[in-house]
């Protein structure tokens, strides 16, 4: 009898425990994220080819308690390592953990891997090589406070990898999680169906439980390579599974059946389950959970790990796929069970169903659960209307604003803004896309009620018809500095034309927190296109050139727009050309706005808008700016540039903003608070939005 452990997953403990005395362990004692247990060499070969839950079997060699580095030595050197390798092998000494004398894990494996090697030359006179990879025997390393232990790992690879996966999806649940969650759903009906079944990691699994296939068979383990491997015992075990595998296959009266809506996925799920021999009873279709085809004879088990999203913005376009999906079932599938695996419960609610028990494990860092239900005969009543004050609250102002949109031909406009208190956050319509954006909850909100309260105003804006499900975007908006609220957010690349007042503009809702048009300028661009005619119009801090735009549009004779940014520049250029605007005719500059008002003597401009970022401490800029600091000093900078009679269009958002008139005043500088004037329809009911100043000189 010698001394083992089998490390798993937390939240498999007790699986791993009860599969391990079934297997024939003895003594077997559960701790955190494993089981200790004893049991003889066949035994352990055996545990190795049918756990299912297991990650590792670990043989246990010394297990002490070690208060210095020279013990820790010492506790290596005394274990007869030529037992199980010889000088011609190789092996790697893997350490976890850290304590009072060994701060760095490297250091730990680096102290065992010398006593080893010390040990092999005393005896033999000669020591085995330390390999990086496909090493003859894997030593591992467990520090805690005082206690010590080492063993050496007779999987080789971890136990999850049965060899027939060698292509997953994004977020893969791995083979003995996938393994456990069959389990714990007690499936013993005739059909199984994962409605989202990416790779097939689920259906491949659920199958070889119901056929009697090893978890182990087609692969190879760490102890084969081991000096006192009894390979005469391993033969019996693998003709034993290969013979229990053969009749199982011919016996299984089980069918799964699994769906997915990516194509590439349904190919890789039928690669998958090819490699593990299982095509004859688990069959996999392109389809959309959102909408389940009609349920097999008898009822079954529904078993799936739908996707969590990471991301706010991929957990708004799962609401959409949870109502429909616990919809479908509760219409398709009275009378079968259901069992869900999660990171993000949450979703679970919009299912509407009562869930009867529940598990929770962890899923690498996250904690995830699965959830088993019973669906009901005949659905589960009347449907729940979420965050219907909001809702109503969209309707009124989208019919309010209904005529202005028409007549001016706006497709881009607001139309919510934390009108209520307890939903706070933006709703803007671009076309048919609806985007959310969500304010920072104050602290006294606890976090996890700020979430709920989201969720809900995102199902009731899905229910209301309002948005469709892949035209909602949700983004999370904190307080921004300087020119992070125009830093990109991801890679995607995406975007369309809007129009307002005759202008088009290119808007992208995905890359950036913001979309490349702030909408609350409109009316300030509708000015300067009224008065730019044979004007020359400069645009300071630019962004991507809406105002220049409408500038052109309006008729002026040359337009000027500088930013810091290429990007935003380029995008500029481009919306001139959707506009069929010549570019040659007028310029683009990239600097820092503030050096380069410094570098002009001579030109000067009729119109010009100066909309600059609340702070900045950009590393593009030579200085850091603060605009109520700054204020006076850029204003005085920027009106020298004005021609006689001409006008200086000034905006921010600064929400305590407080213009000093009187040191413009001294500078000859009339200022006259526009702010109102400045707000279109959609703005109204926000008189802080931002302020805007119309200032000329006297």
């Amino acid at each position: 009898m010698a001394d083992f452990f089998a490390s798993t997953a937390k939240g498999l403990e007790s699986l791993c425990l009860d599969e391990l005395k079934a297997l024939g362990a003895q003594e077997c004692k559960q701790t955190v994220a494993g089981v200790s247990f004893t049991c003889d060499w066949p035994t352990a070969y055996k545990i190795c080819m049918w756990s299912r839950v297991a990650s590792r079997i670990l043989l246990r060699l010394v297990e002490t308690q070690a208060d210095n580095v020279d013990e820790l030595y010492q506790a290596a050197y005394s274990i007869p390592w030529n037992k199980y390798f010889n000088v011609d092998q190789t092996f790697s000494v893997h350490c976890s953990g850290t304590n009072h004398y060994i701060d760095n894990s490297q250091f730990g494996a680096l102290k065992v891997k010398d006593a080893i090697v010390d040990q092999f030359n005393k005896t033999e006179g000669s020591r085995p090589n330390v390999a990086k990879t496909d090493e003859d025997a894997r030593i591992v390393v467990r520090l805690a406070s005082k206690y010590l232990a080492i063993s050496i790992d007779l999987s080789g690879a971890s136990l999850h990898r049965r060899g027939y996966r060698t292509e997953q999806g994004e977020a893969p649940v791995r083979e003995n999680l996938a393994s456990a969650l069959v389990t714990r759903s007690n499936w013993q009906e005739k059909y199984l169906i994962d409605p989202m079944c990416g790779s097939g990691t689920i259906l491949i699994e659920a199958a070889m439980q119901a056929a009697d296939i090893a978890p182990g068979l087609n692969r190879s383990f760490g102890f084969e390579r081991l000096s006192n491997f009894a390979k005469f015992a391993w033969s019996d075990i693998q003709a034993d599974a290969n013979g229990r595998a053969e009749t199982g296959l011919a016996n299984c009266k089980q069918r799964l059946i699994g769906y997915d809506i990516d194509k590439r996925m349904v190919a890789v799920a039928k690669a998958n389950i090819e490699r593990a021999g299982l095509s004859d009873i688990i069959s996999v279709h392109v389809h959309d959970a959102a909408n389940l085809p009609a349920a097999p004879s008898e009822p079954g088990l529904i078993l799936s790990n739908p996707p969590y999203g990471e991301r706010l913005g991929e957990l708004t376009k799962l609401i959409g796929l949870f109502l429909s999906f616990g919809a479908s079932v509760r219409e398709n599938y009275p009378g079968w069970r259901l069992s869900l695996f999660t990171a993000a419960p949450e979703l679970l609610d919009y299912l509407r169903l009562r869930s009867d028990k529940q598990y929770k494990f962890l899923n690498g860092a996250l904690n995830c659960v699965l959830k088993i239900y019973q669906i009901g005969e005949g659905g589960q009543g009347t449907q729940r209307k979420y965050a219907e004050d909001f809702v109503n609250r969209l309707l009124k102002n989208k019919k309010k604003l209904q005529k202005w949109i028409k007549r001016d031909n706006i497709t881009c406009y607001r139309l919510y803004d934390a009108d209520l208190p307890e939903y706070n956050v933006a709703v803007d319509c671009y076309d048919d896309y609806v985007i959310v954006q969500e304010y920072r909850a104050p602290k006294s909100i606890e976090p996890g009620k700020a979430r709920r309260r989201l969720m809900d105003l995102l199902t009731g804006l899905l229910q209301s018809d309002l948005v469709a499900n892949d035209k909602l975007v949700i983004k999370q908006r904190a307080q921004q500095k300087g020119r992070q609220q125009y830093e990109r957010n991801s890679d995607e690349k995406e975007r369309f034309v809007v129009q307002e007042y005759g202008a088009k503009f290119y808007v992208n809702l995905t890359d950036y927190l913001d979309t490349g048009l702030f909408l609350d300028h409109r009316n300030m661009r509708h000015y300067i296109q009224q008065n730019s005619q044979d004007k020359k119009v400069l645009n300071l801090f630019a962004y991507t050139g809406s105002a220049s735009v409408h500038a052109a549009l309006g008729g002026a004779s040359k337009v000027t727009t500088v930013d810091m940014s290429n990007t935003y520049l380029n995008w500029a250029k481009d919306n001139f050309r959707l506009n069929q605007l010549p570019i040659s005719k007028h310029e683009f500059i990239r600097a820092d706005c503030m050096a380069w008002l410094k570098t002009q003597i001579s030109q000067r401009w009729d119109l010009i808008f100066l909309d600059p970022p609340t702070f900045s401490n950009s590393k593009k800029m030579d200085e850091v700016f603060d605009i109520q600091k700054d204020h006076v000093d850029l204003l005085s900078s920027v009106s020298r540039l004005l021609n006689p009679g001409g006008q200086l269009i000034f905006s921010n958002n600064k929400r305590q903003f407080k213009m000093d008139i009187e040191a413009l005043d001294k500078l000859g500088l009339k200022v006259k608070n526009i702010s109102s004037q400045s707000l279109s329809p959609d703005f109204e009911r926000n008189k802080q939005i931002h302020n805007c100043w119309m200032i000329h000189k006297e």
